[in-house]
C-alpha cells in the first residue's frame, strides 16, 4: 500500500468530480448531527438569561437544566448508540437520531415548567449522545484512507458552527424581539436541522464496513464504488472482507469474552476512555454553557453578554479550520500535546485575569484569555480527540468501544458542567481555574505516555498495528513510532 493512499491527509480536489460531489454531500448531511450538537449543547448558555426567570429556577436547577442533557442524557445515548448502530447500521442509525433531535426541540420549546423541560432535555441528550458517537464512525467507514482525517473533522467543525450558530440566533433574537418568552423560540429552531438530517440521510448509502461486517459484500463494493476508483475497490475491500471475516466471529461472542481474549483491545479501550476524559477535563464547556453569564458577573450587561460569546464561536470555528488543516500533515499526537500545553498556559492567565481590578476593561481581559483558551482546545484538542476515537477501535467492537468513549465524555462533560457554578460560588474564578490548570497537566502525561500515533494508516493497517504493545510499530514512512 502506498503512502500516498492512506496518508490521512489530502483533500477532495485530489478525486474525480462524481466521487467529489457524493463525498461532499455525504458529509454535509451526515455531520447535521454535529450541527444539532453543537446548537443544542450552545443555545442554552443564552436561554438560561430568560429561562431561569421564566421558570423560576434556583442555582441547582439552573444548573441540573444544562447537565441534564449530558447525563443521563447523551451519556446513555452515546453508551446505546455504538450497539443499535452495530445491529441496525449507521445510516439507520442516524435517521433515529434525527427524529430524536425533532422531538427534543419542540418538547424544549413548549416546556411550561421545570419538570417537564429537565424530561425535555433529557430526551435531547439522547440525541446529541449517540449523533456524537454514529456520525464520526460513519464518516471514519466511509472516506478513503487519504481523506479520512478531513471528513472526520468536518463533523468537528459542524460542532462548533452550531455553536456560533447558537450563540448569534440568541443575540440575534434578543435584539430584535426580547422580551419573556424568547428562550423557547430560541429553543426551538433547533428542529429546522433536524428534520434537514431527517431527510438527507434518507438518500445516503449505509457503511461499506458494517455491510462487510454482516457477509453483504457486493452491497459494500457497490458503496464503496461512489468514492473509489475500481481498482481501489477491490484493494479495500479485500482488506475489509479480511478482516470482517476475523470480526464477524468476534462479534458473535459477547463483548466481555471478545476483550477478555483480546489484551490489546482493553488497551485501546482504556486508551479511548481516557481520552474522551482529559478532553472534557480541558474545561471547554465551561464557556460553551456559561460564558454568558461569566461575561455578566463580570461586569457586562445581559446584551453585551451574548454579543460578546458570538466572538467564543467565532473563535471555535476559525480555529477549527486551522486544525483540520493541521492534520493534513501534524501527528495526532503532537496536535494533541501541544494543544493540553497551551489550555494549561491560557488558563493560568484567565484564573489571574479575575484578580485585576473589576473594570470593563477587565472583563474584556476575561473574556481575551477565554478566547485563547478556546483556541488551543478547538484547533489543537477538540479535532484530535474525535478524529483519534474515529480510529483506534478494531471492528469487531468500534460501535460498542466508541459508544463507551463517548459515554466517560458525557459523564465527565456533564460533572463539569453540574460542578463549576457552585464551586465558582464556592472558590471563586481564581481557584476554579487554578483547578483546571492542574488536571490539565495531568491529561499532558497521559497524552505522553498512552496515546498513539494514528496518521498514516487505512483503518484495516491500523487495526493489525496496533495489535502489537506499545513501542514496537512504526507509522508507515517511519517518522514516528506508537507508544
Amino acid at each position: 500500500m502506498s503512502t500516498e493512499r492512506a496518508s490521512g491527509g489530502g483533500g477532495l480536489l485530489a478525486a474525480p468530480a462524481g466521487q467529489r460531489g457524493f463525498l461532499t454531500r455525504l458529509t454535509v448531511i451526515s455531520t447535521l448531527g454535529g450541527l444539532l450538537f453543537g446548537y443544542d449543547t450552545g443555545v442554552i448558555s443564552g436561554a438560561l438569561l430568560y429561562l431561569r426567570s421564566d421558570l423560576g429556577l434556583t442555582v441547582g436547577q439552573e444548573a441540573t437544566v444544562v447537565s441534564v442533557l449530558l447525563f443521563p442524557g447523551a451519556a446513555v445515548g452515546a453508551l446505546c448508540a455504538g450497539r443499535i448502530a452495530d445491529r441496525l447500521g449507521r445510516r439507520k442509525s442516524l435517521l433515529l437520531c434525527g427524529l430524536v433531535f425533532l422531538f427534543g426541540a419542540l418538547a424544549c420549546a413548549v416546556a411550561p415548567n421545570y419538570g417537564f423541560m429537565v424530561a425535555a432535555r433529557t430526551l435531547l441528550g439522547l440525541g446529541v449522545g449517540a449523533a456524537a458517537v454514529i456520525c464520526p464512525v460513519y464518516l471514519a467507514e466511509m472516506a478513503p484512507a487519504d481523506r479520512r482525517a478531513r471528513m472526520v473533522t468536518i463533523n468537528e467543525l459542524m460542532i462548533v458552527t452550531g455553536q456560533l450558530l447558537a450563540f448569534a440566533i440568541n443575540a440575534l433574537i434578543d435584539q430584535t424581539i426580547g422580551g419573556e418568552g424568547v428562550w423557547r423560540l430560541m429553543l426551538g429552531i433547533a428542529s429546522v436541522p433536524a428534520i434537514a438530517l431527517l431527510i438527507g440521510m434518507a438518500v445516503l448509502p449505509e457503511s461499506p464496513r458494517w455491510f462487510a461486517l454482516k457477509g453483504r459484500t457486493q452491497e459494500a463494493r457497490e458503496v464503496l464504488a461512489h468514492s473509489r476508483s475500481p481498482h481501489d475497490v477491490e484493494i479495500e475491500l479485500h482488506e475489509v472482507a479480511h478482516l470482517a471475516e476475523q470480526d464477524r466471529a468476534a462479534a458473535r461472542t459477547p463483548i466481555r469474552q471478545v476483550l477478555a481474549a483480546n489484551p490489546w483491545m482493553r488497551r485501546l479501550l482504556w486508551i479511548g476512555a481516557g481520552l474522551a476524559a482529559v478532553q472534557q477535563a480541558t474545561g471547554i464547556n465551561t464557556v460553551n454553557y456559561y460564558a454568558p453569564t461569566i461575561l455578566e458577573d463580570s461586569g457586562l450587561t445581559a446584551s453585551v453578554s451574548l454579543v460578546s460569546t458570538i466572538a467564543v464561536g467565532v473563535t471555535s470555528v476559525v480555529m477549527t479550520l486551522v486544525g483540520i488543516w493541521l492534520l493534513g500533515f501534524v501527528g495526532r499526537r503532537r496536535m494533541l500535546l501541544t494543544g493540553f500545553t497551551g489550555v494549561a498556559c491560557s488558563q493560568a492567565l484567565l484564573a489571574l485575569a479575575f484578580l485585576l481590578p473589576a473594570t470593563t476593561t477587565r472583563s474584556f481581559v476575561i473574556l481575551g484569555c477565554m478566547l485563547v483558551f478556546v483556541a488551543f482546545v478547538q484547533c489543537f484538542i477538540g479535532t484530535g480527540v474525535w478524529l483519534m476515537l474515529a480510529e483506534i477501535f478494531p471492528l469487531a467492537i468500534r460501535g460498542f468501544a466508541m459508544g463507551l468513549s463517548v459515554f466517560v465524555l458525557w459523564t465527565v462533560n456533564a460533572a463539569i458542567s453540574w460542578l463549576f457554578p457552585q464551586v465558582n460560588t464556592a472558590l471563586g474564578s481564581t481557584g476554579t481555574f487554578g483547578i483546571f490548570v492542574l488536571v490539565n497537566l495531568a491529561s499532558i502525561v497521559f497524552i505522553a505516555r498512552c496515546a498513539p500515533e494514528t496518521r498514516g494508516h487505512t483503518l484495516e493497517s491500523l487495526e493489525e498495528h496496533l495489535k502489537t504493545p506499545p513501542g514496537g510499530i512504526p507509522v508507515v514512512g517511519g517518522a514516528e513510532r506508537f507508544r
